[in-house]
């Protein structure tokens, strides 16, 4: 007849001397203890990490054992689920053998999984942004392509803006013609006008 307990008992000393930093034991009877996994650093040094809860049913490891996560940083919804069925698949699997360090393996490489997914999105993210500012800069010395109404209605604009200046110009000349200048203002104007006269004689 298996010792449950005896079993139990030898791999709960296994985990502690594997895992110093992460194992908490919480009760003894039923036994319930977590462990935390972190994966590998990523980027920036960043980390994903979950808390597991497990606690040995009567007849483990002929049962499964309970398990659930307590605690998670850096993971979504869907990562949470995935590590759930990742467990579940896994405790069927090794049904009869201890097993809790094989689903923290699991659990860890998953992590490290999900850390790697992260850098690629990432780094994807990153390239989209840059092929979107590629875009825009092309499109602004694309310029606006002329089709026949941009360029009348630019034409419009520009012979408005004519007829504007030829008004202001005849304004001027008009203003001008009242406050005719003397021949000596013209001739401080303009130096050639001394020599104007002499080149009109000799001709």
């Amino acid at each position: 007849m298996t010792d449950y307990s005896e079993e139990q008992r030898n791999e709960l000393e296994a985990l502690e001397s594997i895992y110093p930093d992460s194992f908490t034991v919480l009760s003894e009877k039923p036994t319930t203890f977590t462990i935390t996994v972190t994966s590998e650093a990523g980027e920036n040094d960043e980390t994903v990490q979950t808390t597991l809860k497990f606690t040995y049913r009567e007849k483990y490891p002929d049962e499964t054992p309970l398990y659930e996560i307590v605690s998670q940083e850096n993971l979504d919804d869907n990562d949470v689920t995935d590590i759930i069925k990742l467990l579940e698949q896994q405790a069927e699997e090794n049904l009869g053998m201890v097993m809790i360090f094989t689903l923290v393996s699991a659990v860890q490489e998953k992590l490290n999984e999900i850390v790697d997914q992260i850098k690629t999105r990432r780094e994807e993210e990153k390239k989209q942004k840059e092929r979107e500012a590629e875009e825009e800069e092309k499109q602004r010395f694309h310029g606006t392509p002329v089709t026949i109404e941009n360029f009348l209605s630019w034409k419009a604009k520009f012979d408005a803006e004519l007829l504007e200046i030829k008004r202001k110009k005849m304004k001027e000349e008009e203003q001008a013609g009242k406050n005719k200048l003397s021949g000596k203002q013209l001739f401080e104007m303009d130096h050639n006008l001394d020599t104007s006269d002499i080149q009109f004689l000799e001709e």
